[in-house]
């Protein structure tokens, strides 16, 4: 089998963390020896050529400082860069900052940046830039207002160096400072407009590897080699298109005549059948930056729903088993608990306890002042699912099993933009099927999902059940600033079991993000960020 995540994660802790850029070389060059020796090919790299990587969806715009969805970061990555990337225990590495310090009171945190770095429309990359990126998506972007809420200023004394100056202290800040997750883009692009209408979303100018070309919308999106990238020989690849490719069934005949070569949404039921191809290869490894998972929000301002008794009978309803096995094929894992279980002093799953039981969901409901009626049915809701055909098999599901307890489910359909319209603005829904990144902090990646402030100013992302639990509030306050490992540990476990006792979000399932790729692709990853690696390492061989 050739190179993949896991490698990568294992060959990482020896090449990058001596936190230099030399070490980058290495881990390429190990990388694609691993490759060469479990393909039984060449280990030199072929310069030049066309990666053509199918994605079931079409990004909203082409830049993640202001939406963090998993479609816009993946290609982001590969534009533009972030001041850090980080090795596989989440050690910063140098990036567009070569160095980086902290003072004594950790409230300035000051970054030496790379000289010499061009952005794509040749215009030097500064300081400015970095303070532009980091007020920008602290002000509109829905990682800004929990991330970087203690940021107060960036300093920027010369050219090359920032200094960013918090409020409180910020102790997970330094890891959030990734391509996808905090991406620096060029202050004179976006000038004094709006920033969510700037050009720059969907014809973006960055300092990665990759420089975009053309989008033809509803058809490919092509990216070409940047020739002045300031990693010398990189990238490797002329070009990549990203071609999409709506259909599952498609995108799995693609692979197998070789029409692309990779894939991400690739079907599930399609992957033991893919892995028996000898041209073909399957990553399916578990992304431990992003923690990706299903969750089911109630909107706890429909009255019916407002009762914590109907939410966990709902609960009691919901075989999350079934949906493991059966909608995910046995690639993803049941949920107990909105905090990873990877952050083991943090986690606390004791109030999460909601077995897959009809007698009690039934019970709780008829005790909930909803008997069935004489047609057998209670009440009605509707299901608002993110997009994704994994997705919608998961409200299928849903939609079945709640009619098995008396409540008729509709499932309501969309693109993107419909569903983030009826989540978190208009609120058209009852049932809220989403997938969330619960990221490498819970201060980043949870508590968006319980904050009362996306309730006064909604937002993608933050928030879409609308629960409010002042409480709360104030743990994820205090969590946020704790330079104390136990008592930030602390705070975490009281989170979760006063949301497992409450339960406006009840946790179904990991979400799995598997790329399928041939054989002649070798490096395809060469980040901790995965799918979201910027492909500088990658190359392919000629076809035959």
């Amino acid at each position: 089998m050739s190179f993949d995540r896991r490698q990568f994660l294992h060959t990482s802790l020896a090449f990058l963390s001596a936190g230099t850029t030399a070490a980058w070389p290495a881990l390429a060059n190990a990388a694609a020896a691993t490759t060469a020796a479990s393909a039984g090919q060449s280990a030199t790299p072929s310069p030049g050529g066309t990666l053509t990587y199918a994605v079931p969806q079409e990004p909203p715009s082409l830049i993640s400082l202001l939406d963090t969805n998993t479609v816009i970061r993946n290609i982001s990555a590969k534009i533009t860069e972030g001041l850090l990337r980080y090795d596989a225990q989440f050690r910063p590495q140098p990036l567009l900052a070569i160095a980086w310090s902290t003072s004594a009171d950790g409230l300035q945190y000051t970054f030496k940046l790379r000289p010499g770095v061009r952005w794509h429309d040749g215009e030097n990359f500064t300081s400015a830039d970095v303070r532009y990126s980091i007020l920008t998506q602290k002000r509109l972007g829905p990682r800004g207002r929990i991330t970087l809420a203690n940021v107060e200023r960036v300093d920027t004394p010369d050219p090359l160096t920032a200094v960013v100056v918090l409020g409180k202290p910020t102790p997970y800040l330094i890891k959030a400072l990734s391509s996808a997750e905090l991406p620096i883009v060029p202050q004179h692009r976006y000038g004094d407009g709006d920033p969510l209408t700037s050009p720059n979303l969907t014809a973006p100018i960055g300092t990665g590897p990759f420089i975009f070309d053309k989008w033809v919308r509803g058809s490919y999106l092509s990216l070409r080699r940047n020739p002045n990238y300031w990693r010398p020989g990189k990238p490797l690849l002329d070009r990549v298109i990203y071609r999409i490719v709506p259909d599952q069934g498609a995108i799995s005949a693609a692979l197998e005549t070789g029409e692309v070569d990779a894939a991400t949404g690739v079907g599930l039921a399609d992957l033991g059948r893919l892995a028996k191809l000898p041209q073909l290869r399957i990553d399916d490894s578990y992304d431990a930056y992003l923690n990706n998972a299903a969750f089911l929000e109630f909107n706890v301002e429909n009255p019916i729903l407002a009762k914590p008794e109907v939410r966990k009978a709902i609960a009691h309803a919901i075989d999350r088993n079934f949906i493991k096995d059966n909608v995910f094929y046995k690639r993803s894992n049941v949920v107990d608990s909105p905090v990873p279980a990877v952050l083991a002093s943090y986690y606390d799953d004791s109030t999460f306890r909601y077995p897959f039981d009809l007698s009690t969901a039934n019970r709780l409901l008829d005790e909930a002042g909803y008997p069935k009626q004489a047609d057998g049915q209670r009440f009605a809701l509707r299901i608002n699912y993110i997009t994704g055909a994994d997705f919608r098999r998961t409200a299928e599901y849903l939609r079945a099993a709640l009619t098995r307890v008396g409540v008729k489910a509709t499932i309501l359909d969309g693109d993107l933009p419909t569903y983030l319209r009826r989540a978190y603005t208009a609120r058209e829904f009852d049932l809220n099927l989403n997938g969330l990144g619960r990221l490498y902090d819970p201060t980043v990646g949870v508590q968006r999902i319980y904050w009362s402030d996306g309730v006064k100013h909604p937002l993608i992302w933050i928030n879409a059940s609308h629960y409010q639990n002042p409480q709360v509030d104030d743990l994820f306050r205090e969590a946020a600033i704790e330079t104390d490992e136990t008592r930030r540990a602390a705070a975490f476990r009281q989170i979760q079991q006063i949301v497992g006792r409450d339960l406006p979000v009840l946790p179904l399932v990991t979400v799995p993000a598997v790329q399928v790729y041939h054989a002649r692709v070798h490096n395809l990853t060469n980040s901790i960020d995965l799918i979201a690696g910027d492909l500088s390492d990658t190359w392919i061989e000629p076809k035959t």
